[in-house]
């Protein structure tokens, strides 16, 4: 596996930011462009990318921070070419919006995708008209738990107005994009770790539809947020990153976290990235810098690497709730994974509304909130 990664800046301007000996543009598979919304829109990449790379499919999303090798939130989208030496990868797009059905998403997976020599799935997704749950669930359903599916919810910086996905065009509204991976000599690594503490009592979700919690126990879901928020409630929505929410479905299970996209104040209800069960257990939680830079550290330490001195990407899937938590210590979770894996790993990624990766319980896949997600290639 050869790597190159570059920016675009406003102007179009490419700038190389690292390169594998030898790499050759007309050789790239699979080219991976993550940009700010708005950038993205005004340049349009996609005809550069396409004349810079010929012959590879070319992934480009929104993002809420576009992560680099340079261990840096970069203004400019990051560009990421890979050239598999001894894997097929095929690819496949979505419209959510023009197909509001996710069977019919997980019926052209299934044609497009499924083989018997499938390794893993990689899936962007449009972040503000999907449910996270009901995407997964979907692929899971299609790869009978079997296939490890990894990748995330697109961003918008911090206003969640609107994201944009494209497969081989520029970057659209609505868009889900699936690459699947072929053969025995791509290896994956996967880990996930959010660092938030729980605060407050846990509580049991007594009314809720898919992704929209109305009461916890006999009181408001909104009423019981805003009351543990004191002076943050003011500040909602946007101050909700800063407290997501720990949710367990049954007793024994892992808990996993739950991003607060929006509150309605007629219903005092909250809408989250991924399901609220009824029945599920929640507790609100809150950040500390140092534990977040530390489970950033914890997740790359989770992924054994087998041949160290093996050239590797490692694509990174970090929250905006954790980018924001963060500020300017941002960069420290990118410096830590960094140290963990060397010089032989290439950073790429991007800040998200949504985490999606396996987990030791769930062969397949789990949606994660505010967690540092990691994914890691290579080829023997």
């Amino acid at each position: 596996m050869k790597l190159k990664q570059l920016l675009i800046d406003e102007g179009n301007v490419y700038q190389n930011v690292s390169s594998s000996e030898r790499f050759e543009a007309d050789h790239a598979d699979l080219v991976l462009a993550f940009g700010q919304r708005t950038l993205l829109e005004k340049i349009n990449p996609y005809n550069g990318l396409r004349s810079s790379f010929p012959n590879a499919n070319i992934v480009i999303c929104s993002s809420s921070g576009q992560i680099s090798n340079n261990c840096a939130i970069q203004k400019e989208v990051v560009v990421t070419a890979i050239d598999f030496e001894k894997t097929k990868i095929k690819a496949c797009e979505f419209d959510i919006v023009g197909n509001n059905d996710l069977n019919a998403l997980g019926n052209m997976i299934n044609k497009e995708l499924i083989a018997t020599d499938l390794k893993s799935i990689l899936i962007l997704s449009e972040g503000t008209h999907i449910n996270g749950t009901e995407l997964i669930n979907e692929l899971i359903k299609q790869t009978n738990t079997q296939i490890p599916i990894f990748g995330g919810l697109a961003g918008d910086e911090f206003s969640f107005e609107k994201t944009i996905v494209g497969l081989n065009h520029d970057a659209a509204i609505g868009k889900i994009v699936a690459i699947g991976f072929y053969g025995d000599h791509i290896h994956f690594g996967y880990g996930s770790e959010g660092g938030w503490g729980d605060f407050g009592p846990e509580r049991e979700v007594t009314q809720s539809d898919k992704n929209v919690l109305y009461k916890i126990g006999d009181r408001h879901a909104l009423d019981i947020y805003k009351e543990y928020l004191g002076k943050y409630a003011d500040e909602l929505p946007g101050s909700s990153l800063y407290f997501p929410l720990s949710m367990r479905e049954k007793d024994g299970n892992t808990s996993v976290v739950r991003t607060i996209l929006s509150i309605d104040e007629k219903n005092k209800s909250m809408t989250f990235a991924g399901n609220i069960p009824e029945g599920s257990s929640v507790r609100l939680m809150k950040g500390n810098t140092d534990k977040l830079i530390d489970a950033s550290a914890t997740a790359a330490s989770q992924i054994k690497k087998e041949k160290s001195d093996a050239v590797q990407l490692a694509l990174l899937v970090s929250c905006v709730g954790r980018r924001i938590v963060l500020g300017e210590r941002v960069e420290e979770e990118l410096e830590v994974v960094r140290e963990i894996f060397g010089d032989n790993t290439t950073l790429c990624g991007f800040y998200s509304y949504g985490e999606i990766s396996p987990t030791l319980a769930n062969v397949a896949c789990e949606l994660h909130n505010q967690t540092m997600t990691i994914a890691t290639l290579y080829e023997d």
